[in-house]
């Protein structure tokens, strides 16, 4: 199912590639947009909404590995796929350390390409629910006093509730207060459910 609101990017000097991968984009029910240089894609606002790259390796200037090192400087989240004609194994390698979903060798079977961004756009979707999780374990997590959080610090890191209270400096009672507490706010009935929001809000 493709995302509501998403955009694949083609960027390829090659006008022929770009109309090629256009019409098969298209046919495949993913809007496009097509441009001809990496400094023409950067140009253009960035999208809003969920967006994959398909990007040639080798173009003049600005090549398809120096906008993948612009995008993850400027901390950008479109997920990208290289396509090239000649690509080697240290490139490959690269751009798959930097998070590259695919890097893909020119003529490519029209399948390869679209499973690629099958790929890309779950990565996207899987970050969003992880991100909808972290926001909603903050909020929850304001409800708590310093001294709440502390506590549930310590138990998030797997210390028993006697090590708590000695590093916090108050008695083992205190702690089980402060436990019973935060649980109450949080509106959870086990301490994993407890830690579960912790850990969300830490973005694990």
């Amino acid at each position: 199912m493709i995302p509501s609101n998403s955009l694949v990017f083609l960027i390829d000097d090659d006008a022929s590639v770009r109309r090629g991968v256009s019409r098969l984009l298209r046919s495949a029910g993913y809007k496009n947009e097509a441009f001809r240089s990496a400094s023409d894609f950067l140009a253009r606002e960035q999208h809003s909404g969920p967006a994959c790259l398909i990007v040639d390796v080798r173009m003049p200037e600005l090549n398809g590995m120096d906008l993948q090192s612009v995008l993850v400087q400027r901390r950008r989240e479109e997920q990208l796929v290289f396509i090239t004609g000649h690509g080697d194994i240290s490139m490959c390698a690269q751009a798959m350390k930097a998070g590259a979903v695919d890097f893909i060798e020119k003529p490519f079977e029209k399948e390869a390409l679209l499973a690629s961004l099958d790929q890309g756009f779950g990565r996207l979707s899987r970050k969003e629910a992880t991100d909808d999780r972290k926001r909603d374990a903050e909020v929850r997590l304001q409800a708590l006093t310093a001294r709440e959080r502390d506590v549930l610090n310590g138990l998030a890191q797997g210390l028993p509730n006697k090590t708590i209270a000695y590093d916090l400096g108050i008695s083992p009672r205190t702690v089980e207060i402060h436990r019973a507490n935060l649980m109450t706010k949080l509106e959870v009935r086990s301490l994993s459910e407890a830690l579960r929001i912790a850990f969300a809000a830490q973005g694990e």
